[in-house]
């Protein structure tokens, strides 16, 4: 019913690399979404982050903690399964313009710098640019696997845009 032959000029080991980049960049994000959201992993859970939200400058705290917490989570679960991957792409994209924002750009290595942060980004950004691979949900998804790189692209530009419009709201 469905294809399984991969793209031109794709091979196993290519589809076997996108998937190991999925996992780690995505099960990465889902511990970051997680600690925010419930405290996991000595995460500091909502009501903490939705302060940290508030001394960042952005109004309703408690609200973007949510936001970002769900964005990270659903983000990157999407990349580890492969699953609705320009969205994905898009919800962590959206996320890492507001963390550079933050942190600012000063310093790229420790103790100040954003060099995991650009990491992450860059991962994310790649897996949405490329698509998941053969070894994932959207490869069995006709519509995503026919048009990917219309969905890419507008994934990117959804991203940047959308965590550029919440750049804006903070003060």
């Amino acid at each position: 019913m469905f294809a399984t032959a991969p793209a031109p000029g794709t091979t196993a080991t290519h589809d076997v690399g996108l998937l190991v980049l999925r996992i780690v960049v995505g099960l990465a994000m889902v511990g970051h979404g997680t600690q925010k959201l419930f405290g996991w992993f000595g995460g500091p859970g909502l009501s903490a982050t939705g302060k940290g939200f508030t001394q960042a400058g952005y109004p309703a705290g408690d609200a973007m903690a949510v936001i970002a917490g769900l964005s990270e989570t659903l983000g990157g679960l999407g990349l580890a399964l492969g699953l609705l991957t320009p969205l994905a792409g898009a919800a962590l994209i959206g996320v890492f313009v507001n963390v550079l924002d933050v942190r600012g750009l000063s310093a790229f290595f420790p103790p100040k710098g954003v060099e995991l942060e650009v990491l992450l980004l860059t991962g994310a950004l790649t897996l949405t640019l490329t698509g998941p691979g053969r070894f994932s949900v959207d490869h069995f998804l006709p519509v995503l696997r026919e048009s990917r790189p219309r969905y890419s692209v507008l994934a990117v530009v959804l991203g940047v845009v959308m965590g550029c419009v919440v750049v804006l709201i903070r003060d």
